[in-house]
């Protein structure tokens, strides 16, 4: 599950459905609050971010619902693995962040969490929404890309 690209960074785990069920516009790089044995948990790639969402509360933004397992050999720490975890955006993010989300129909996604350079990162996206039929128009945008390309090669095979 796990990729190691030329950058140095190390994804543990994507939000597959994010582009689904939403429109993501502006992406931001936020770091995480964790402890020791999450961390050790989050660099085995055991993690999920399926129904996981953030919020901006007094000043502060909070990822709620990320599972991530239990590491195996903390026996000292006994951890909820959907607790809520804080995340480090400085204050001008946070205030454009306020300012986006009381809009109509925004909310905070996280897309990814991956380590670079050592530490744990989550990207998080401002995301609106989609309709059903914004969905099914997706996929049929989708499935005609993929059927003209199908076609492209085999007309270069001739």
């Amino acid at each position: 599950m796990s990729n190691m690209r030329d950058s140095g960074t190390k994804t543990v785990c994507r939000n597959k459905k994010a582009s689904h069920n939403y429109s993501l516009d502006e992406f931001m790089e936020a770091g995480i609050v964790l402890l020791g044995a999450e961390v050790k948990s989050l660099r085995e790639g055991r993690a999920n971010l399926v129904d996981s969402y953030a919020k901006v509360k007094r000043g502060e933004v909070f990822l709620y619902n990320m599972h991530i397992a239990p590491y195996p050999f903390a026996h000292y720490l006994e951890l909820n693995p959907t607790r809520t975890r804080k995340l480090l955006l400085n204050r001008k993010e946070i205030r454009r962040l306020i300012g986006k989300t009381e809009e109509k129909g925004y909310s905070l996604i996280p897309t990814k969490v991956y380590f670079t350079r050592g530490r744990a990162k989550v990207e998080i996206a401002l995301a609106k929404g989609k309709k059903k039929y914004d969905k099914r128009r997706a996929l049929k945008e989708k499935e005609l890309k993929r059927e003209m390309d199908q076609a492209r090669k085999r007309q270069d095979t001739y």
